[in-house]
């Protein structure tokens, strides 16, 4: 076939057709296990079709097999099997398609079959999808969704360090002052720490935007992004006393993005198209969005938040309880944004007249968003990433010292849930203090208000604190377990999909759902092991050579031998599992990785491996688990592998049941790089059959080690 996405595939004197060459990009958003899973299947598949693939995989390990300019010129096509945003720009002028990471696991041959007719991708064009919308039907993550995603995990950092810097200048370097609230002295180091923070707040709002806008409308909506962002939250441009905050921010984003993705779409003569991206589309759209802020957006904002300040002026003579209430739902709703800022402005207004319980209710419900959100994390770990439980710490720390943004990552990835378990918690705090007389002398909020003895009512005013904390935490775990559990029976049980992991941990996909029908059927034939197969030969570490077939093996393994990293020893092989279900099996395993001397605490281990199951089954399909842990019950990282003749039922995808079983368990301290690094080792080199038999083969414990000895 002659495509524009290459040359004509002809052959040497037009005899021989040439081979199709395909490349691939693969990426989960934890970038383990699934990454991988699709890389292989792809591969394999363009094997059994006589066409030749490159699959460059954006794994938790960074980019490797990457694609270079050569490949990209050579390729008929691209296939982007990824659940997460991946740079298209570099493949203008060929046929692509992008798809979400399980259809490159469970239908590698229909994208291929897919791509040969994909439309050309353009420089400035939105990023093409299959036609097929998904994996076999299923749900997949909406634009909108991945888009606010990228927006909040490049906000998480600024947040982050901007909200540490402030807080430790204000708790080192701070005293109170009835007339400044919070005070650094001037030309001091600490307010010189301080700005570094205010700057990383500052910026804080612009990235959320510019980033949700980059990933709808890739690189030329980066600036009106940002720009957009900017001015949202800065009210003096439309006379408003308080910008738009994080919420503004969200809604530029969007706006960015999707107008320039309607001025991509605009047909420009030929000489002004390598202009459009670099200069017309950004002047264009951050210009049209700034105007349209301030002009049509910003205005009404000014005017709704003046007449919320006189509507709050009108309430000081009723009941302190219900004042409380609605201060509380203001404070926390945007948290800095304009419902805060007013909410604050109105009781910091008051100090000056004598009437101190107003700035007393809003400073205790300051701090029950970000200590609501922290301690969330804490007590339901399995609901949150890596990243978001880090980010958790970060913001218990931040509300300590009264800084509600501490709560906004939280807010901006999972607005339907924990904005009203904010309000609730925040509405609770500010009534409790309403109700026993809490005064503030000062404009600001938090627990160190009242350490450095501003406040009255001290006792009640941590009453209040710790009410409205445990509210909103509360709130938001259920709200957040009945969402994620709606979206697994929404995704697993119709579907048979693979959904996104809920912890940046994961190496499978949560829910125990299996695949039904065509899909199991063909990964259960596709994985199950031929007795006839041949073998190829496997050579052993000590550099002795090796046969693996079907019911027996012959080889040697040095005594020094490491495989993975030394973390699989012959005392953590086991050759057949006695259990025969997940927690058993579990168990008999945490007994193999004893036997090493690094398990502090086997029951802790077990508890952990199980809290993980619960999570999400760690079955990865293809009839292999992986459970692990991360846990201080173990002083080293430690492997252990098994084999079950009859098979455990593990709740995998594909409905096999698992026969080859690894355990992986590090230290909390070991928990970064070499956990990922082993469960991406894993993850691939398992995606081979071949592999796979003879594992499945091998006669005995060091057979099997010079087996694994594969991985690296």
């Amino acid at each position: 076939m002659t495509s524009p996405a290459g040359p004509p595939p002809t052959g040497d004197g037009g005899d021989e057709p040439q081979r199709l060459k395909l490349l691939a990009v693969t990426a989960c958003p934890t970038g383990i296990a699934h990454t991988y899973m699709a890389a292989e299947k792809l591969s394999q598949a363009a094997e059994r079709l006589g066409i030749d693939m490159k699959v460059e995989t954006q794994g938790s390990i960074g980019a490797e097999n990457v694609l270079d300019d050569n490949d990209v010129r050579a390729a008929d096509g691209i296939i982007v099997a990824a659940d997460k945003d991946v740079d298209l720009g570099r493949f203008a002028g060929k046929r692509v398609i992008t798809v979400g990471v399980a259809e490159g696991i469970h239908h590698p041959e229909r994208l291929i079959e897919q791509v040969r007719s994909a439309p050309v991708h353009t420089a400035d064009g939105p990023a093409p999808t299959s036609g097929k919308g998904g994996s076999g039907g299923g749900k997949e993550r909406s634009l909108p969704y991945k888009a606010l995603m990228n927006g909040v995990s490049y906000m998480i950092p600024f947040v982050v360090v901007g909200g540490l810097l402030i807080a430790i200048s204000l708790s080192l370097g701070g005293h109170t002052d009835p007339s400044g609230g919070l005070v650094i002295p001037k030309d001091s180091f600490w307010m010189d720490v301080n700005n570094i923070g205010v700057i990383g707040f500052t910026l804080m709002v612009p990235i959320l935007s510019g980033y949700i806008a980059y990933a709808i409308g890739d690189r030329p909506a980066l600036v009106p992004g940002m720009i957009g962002g900017w001015i949202a939250n800065t009210g003096a441009l439309y006379d408003s006393k308080s910008g738009a905050g994080f919420i503004g921010a969200i809604v530029t984003g969007f706006l960015a993005g999707y107008l320039v993705l309607w001025i991509k779409k605009v047909k420009v003569p030929k000489f002004a198209q390598p202009i459009m991206p670099i200069i017309v589309i950004p002047i264009v759209a951050t210009t049209a969005l700034g105007l349209f802020f301030i002009y049509v957006i910003g205005k009404p904002i000014s005017w709704v938040f003046e007449h919320l300040t006189s509507w709050l002026s009108g309430m000081t003579g009723t009941s302190a309880v219900l004042l409380g209430a609605i201060l509380g739902l203001m404070i926390a709703f945007d948290m800095g944004g304009p419902v805060n800022k007013t909410a604050f402005l109105f009781g910091s207004g008051l100090i000056a007249t004598g009437n101190q319980t107003v700035m007393g209710m809003c400073a205790a419900a300051i701090p029950v968003m970000p200590l609501g959100q922290g301690v969330a994390t804490l007590i339901r770990r399995r609901l949150y990433t890596e990243q978001e439980r880090e980010t958790g710490l970060a913001s218990l720390f931040m509300g300590c010292f009264g800084i509600s943004e501490g709560a906004i990552p939280f807010a901006a990835a999972r607005p339907a849930q924990v904005i009203p378990a904010n309000m609730l918690g925040g509405a609770v705090a500010g009534a409790v203090a309403g109700l026993a007389g809490v005064s503030d002398a000062v404009p600001h909020g938090g627990p160190i208000v009242a350490v450095l003895g501003a406040v009255g009512g001290v006792p009640m005013f941590f009453v209040a604190v710790a009410i409205g904390t445990a509210v909103t935490a509360l709130t938001t775990v259920t709200l957040v377990d009945v969402s994620e559990r709606r979206r697994r029976g929404e995704v697993l049980i119709p579907s048979a999909r693979t959904p996104e992991p809920a912890l940046a941990a994961a190496v499978a996909v949560p829910g125990a759902g299996g695949a039904t029908g065509p899909v199991r059927a063909a990964l259960a034939k596709e994985s199950a092991p031929t007795a006839a197969a041949p073998v190829s030969p496997v050579s052993a570490v000590s550099g002795e050579s090796a046969a693996a077939g079907t019911g027996s093996t012959a080889t040697a393994v040095a005594d020094e031998a490491e495989v993975l990293s030394g973390y699989v020893t012959e005392e953590t092989v086991k050759v057949r599992l006695a259990a025969e279900d997940k927690e058993s099996a579990i168990r008999e395993m945490a007994g193999l990785l004893a036997a090493t001397g690094k398990v502090r605490d086997v029951e802790a281990l077990v508890r952990t491996a199980l809290r993980r199951e619960e999570q999400g089954t760690t079955g990865l399909g293809e009839e292999i688990a992986i459970p692990h842990a991360k846990t201080d019950a173990v002083s080293a990282p430690v492997v252990a592998f098994a084999r079950s003749d009859a098979g455990i039922e593990w709740g995998s995808l594909d409905g096999t049941r698992a026969r080859l079983v690894f355990m992986i368990a590090v230290p909390e301290a070991a928990a970064g790089d070499e956990h990922l690094r082993i469960l991406a080792l894993l993850s691939r080199k398992l995606m081979d059959p071949a592999f796979r038999e003879r594992l499945t083969t091998a006669a005995d414990a060091r057979a099997i080690l010079a087996v694994l000895s594969e991985i690296e």
